[in-house]
């Protein structure tokens, strides 16, 4: 147990520390959409490759930050029976949710990822609009990126519901402190 503890703890604090970095390109992204729309509806002037930029970042801090919201109890799940739940319910679900439903969507998704990738690194591939951005190819690896963070922290929760329904209170999710996440 203490193995999986540390991993819990591990896994945790990675996540937590790219969602935290990652959030910092926010500021990017809405200095960008803002001056898009400026010089857009202000100066009838645009550029595909600002365009670009703001989906980039948005898809970027998606992606990258999926694993911390995750952490952080920000996904999406319907509270109606798990909010109330005792902390054993709430292990089970989250166990058999990350075994039978995230794991194996996010094992899917990077197995048919992959080749794509690997292709639009072979290309170098970039924007087809003209005047995009190059580098799509970078773009592309984000989804890999997601995958593997987002399966880690699907592994803590799984270890941390274990922990849980072997009597380990200091890992159970404690819904008050993600209040407004």
């Amino acid at each position: 147990m203490l193995f999986l503890a540390r991993f819990v703890r591990l896994i945790d604090s990675l996540n937590d520390a790219i969602g935290r970095g990652v959030a910092w390109l926010t500021i990017p992204l809405v200095l960008v959409t803002f001056l898009v729309a400026i010089l857009r509806y202000g100066f009838s002037v645009g550029w595909v490759s600002m365009q670009e930029s703001y989906m980039w970042l948005y898809g970027i801090i998606f992606m990258v930050g999926a694993g911390y919201t995750l952490l952080h109890g920000g996904h999406v799940r319907v509270d109606v029976f798990y909010r109330p739940a005792s902390a054993r319910y709430k292990a089970w679900v989250d166990l058999l949710g990350t075994l039978f439903l995230l794991l194996p969507v996010l094992t899917l998704v990077f197995i048919y990822s992959y080749p794509y990738v690997i292709t639009s690194w072979k290309r170098l591939e970039g924007s087809q609009e003209t005047g995009g951005l190059p580098g799509l190819f970078l773009l592309k690896s984000v989804i890999l990126v997601f995958c593997v963070l987002m399966g880690l922290q699907g592994l803590s929760l799984a270890a941390r519901s274990i922990l849980v329904l072997a009597g380990h209170r200091e890992f159970e999710t404690n819904e008050e402190e993600h209040e407004g996440v």
